[in-house]
């Protein structure tokens, strides 16, 4: 097997490619026999195992009647499938960078993520989302900046879906978060209020590190979110490592940086509050804030 690379983007690339074949209704003995390659050979590419070159993930795509923009799209990510470490730019042909995290969001088991920022997309009221699209993209028109909001509000469905079970969200926000507050006062008692509401649903469970605790391992990592993939399946998928900023994305899965980020999650876990704690503290929160308005 070729362990050269991330696994992350082979792993997506396998995916999309699948989809595709099985999309136009094509079987894998039936492409196999159209690109003139083993049967074994289409398997290691749609799971992942091995990093293609761009030309053979362009055959594979004409063979399935797929657009010109999405075979330059494969492409692109067929290079990536060849880099040892994966930073994806926002530069890149793949526009819609973002949409590898939502597929892979999509299929975790459980979702943990430690904000030191802003409140988790997942749990972001509408009001919330909105200022924070418009803060970060003054530029956009208002059609765009409701387009991305539409695709986050999306996003929060996969936590009250019936099929497949909804994935488990841990939540670990600093204290900061919960202070700084929106331009509209009464929109962040809103999203204080609503936290308090979410943290009580079954598969949602948030916690609050209070400024109090301290420095804690790793505190240099900033915001970042590990996904857990199912693990009753012939080849489990590792944790992944997920983090952005303003130039692009970062997606880690080797053994090494999962161990270091276990550690910093441990630690995040000893140092802050339990949830009944933590909806206490929120509950305080949003009544100083009203006192305050």
């Amino acid at each position: 097997m070729d362990d050269s690379g991330s696994t992350v983007p082979r792993r997506q690339l396998g995916r999309y490619l699948r989809e595709l074949r099985e999309g136009a209704y094509v079987t894998v003995a039936a492409a196999a026999k159209e690109l003139e390659w083993s049967t074994p050979r289409i398997w290691r590419y749609e799971t992942g195992q091995v990093s293609m070159h761009p030309n053979d993930v362009e055959a594979m795509c004409r063979v399935y009647g797929a657009s010109r923009e999405t075979i330059e799209t494969m492409r692109a990510l067929a290079r990536e499938t060849k880099a040892h470490g994966w930073w994806h730019s926002y530069g890149e042909p793949i526009k819609d960078w973002f949409k590898l995290y939502v597929g892979l969001e999509a299929t975790a088991t459980r979702i943990r993520h430690y904000e030191v920022n802003l409140v988790p997309g997942l749990v972001q009221t509408v009001e919330y989302m909105t200022e924070v699209i418009a803060t970060d993209n003054p530029q956009l028109s208002d059609a765009e900046r409701k387009a991305k909001v539409d695709v986050r509000l999306r996003r929060q469905r996969l936590l009250a879906r019936a099929v497949p079970r909804p994935p488990q969200l841990d939540v670990i926000l600093s204290e900061a978060v919960l202070r700084r507050p929106l331009r509209d006062r009464a929109a962040m008692i809103r999203q204080l209020d609503s936290l308090v509401t979410m943290s009580r649903q079954h598969n949602i469970r948030l916690r609050v590190l209070p400024l109090a605790a301290g420095l804690v391992r790793s505190a240099h990592a900033g915001t970042f979110t590990m996904l857990d993939f199912p693990t009753d399946v012939r080849d489990p998928e590792p944790t992944t490592i997920y983090m952005d900023g303003p130039c692009g994305a970062v997606y880690l899965d080797k053994a090494h940086e999962i161990q270091t980020y276990e550690a910093a999650w441990r630690s995040l876990g000893e140092r802050a509050l339990d949830e009944d704690e933590s909806r206490e503290l929120i509950v305080a929160m949003a009544k100083e804030m009203v006192d305050e308005t």
